[in-house]
């Protein structure tokens, strides 16, 4: 049989109202009554039935979450630090992947917006950012990371990835690089604006950037980045001059890259030195640990899941931009000094 809450509030002789308050930890309850009413919901492993109280309240204490890839270490580390400072708010995150598929990530969303969620964050993998009106259209928050539309208008948080390709190359500048090649990523936002700062890095320098010195890997997920890497590389090597050292979109095409790079022989740094981007937690472990640019992800996750917990307090808020600043981690693979 089914314990309700009416049941718990008749045998403790208290009202439906101070079940219902003690189970959402509410101040104005004393705590000996509150300690009472948890110890017997305890005891009869009592759920709440959280789809009729969304219905009651409107809120259902759930925030959706859709990413490209949950294999990344990138969005996995957003997805559990996210999750980590929602909990302590008595919110929970559902978790889904678009897998980079825009049609998915639309079916995504639409499902979601079917449970009530309380907020959306989405790291979209769209062109254009038409589809994204549904959400606030269903009047539901939505917070954007990573990946950001000009002219659209939503709360964001990502980090300033021009800045992140230049701390790449000049790094390697002052490593006395003077070929620098980019693997770069896709044609998006995030991809677009980490080969500007290998750019512009290389103009402020008064060093030349030849086009054929930009390789693309296409959409590079956790899944098979490293594929990627390989073959891109393979482009990189047959390039005259071969280039001297190279800055890669991220670490998984980073490390596909370097082993590719060592299978022909090459020694890492002298002969080729490599950036990666992310920081990854096995960046540090590798054969060759990876110099790589750390993107803050699980600081993203935090500063999100703060920015939620504002908006459903102040959902009328005006859309909010947060750039955090990424950080160069250096280590073997592009030490030369």
């Amino acid at each position: 049989m089914v314990t309700r809450l009416k049941d718990i509030a008749d045998e403790l002789g208290v009202s439906v109202v101070t079940v219902s308050r003690a189970l959402r930890d509410r101040p104005d309850i004393a705590k000996e009554t509150k300690a009472k009413i948890l110890d017997r919901v305890k005891q009869l492993n009592y759920r709440p039935n959280l789809m009729a109280r969304s219905l009651v309240t409107g809120k259902s204490s759930l925030v959706g979450l859709v990413v490209p890839d949950l294999i990344h270490p990138f969005f996995a580390e957003i997805a559990k630090s996210l999750a980590a400072m929602l909990r302590k708010k008595h919110y929970f995150l559902v978790v889904s992947s678009s897998d980079s598929d825009p049609q998915l990530e639309q079916d995504e969303i639409e499902h979601m917006l079917a449970h009530h969620l309380d907020c959306f964050v989405v790291a979209s993998c769209q062109k254009n950012p038409e589809h994204l009106n549904r959400v606030g259209e269903a009047g539901v928050p939505l917070v954007l990371i990573d990946r950001s539309f000009p002219g659209f208008s939503s709360h964001f948080i990502g980090v300033n990835d021009l800045r992140a390709g230049e701390l790449a190359v000049e790094h390697l500048i002052a490593q006395g690089c003077k070929r620098i090649a980019h693997i770069r990523g896709p044609e998006t936002n995030v991809g677009n604006r980490r080969a500007e700062g290998y750019c512009g890095a290389l103009q402020k320098h008064g060093m030349r950037v030849p086009d054929h010195y930009i390789v693309s890997c296409g959409e590079a997920s956790d899944s098979d980045g490293e594929t990627r890497g390989k073959r891109a590389m393979e482009e990189v090597l047959a390039l005259k001059p071969r280039p001297d050292s190279v800055f890669c979109f991220n670490d998984t095409v980073a490390v596909g890259a370097m082993v590719r790079a060592i299978e022909a022989g090459l020694r890492i740094p002298r002969d080729m030195a490599i950036v990666g981007c992310g920081n990854f937690h096995y960046s540090s472990k590798l054969q060759v640990p990876l110099s790589s640019v750390d993107q803050k992800s699980k600081e993203i996750g935090e500063r999100t899941a703060k920015m939620i917990t504002a908006l459903l307090e102040k959902p009328s808020a005006r859309p909010r931009t947060l750039i955090l600043e990424p950080e160069l981690i250096v280590r073997d693979s592009s030490r030369l000094k």
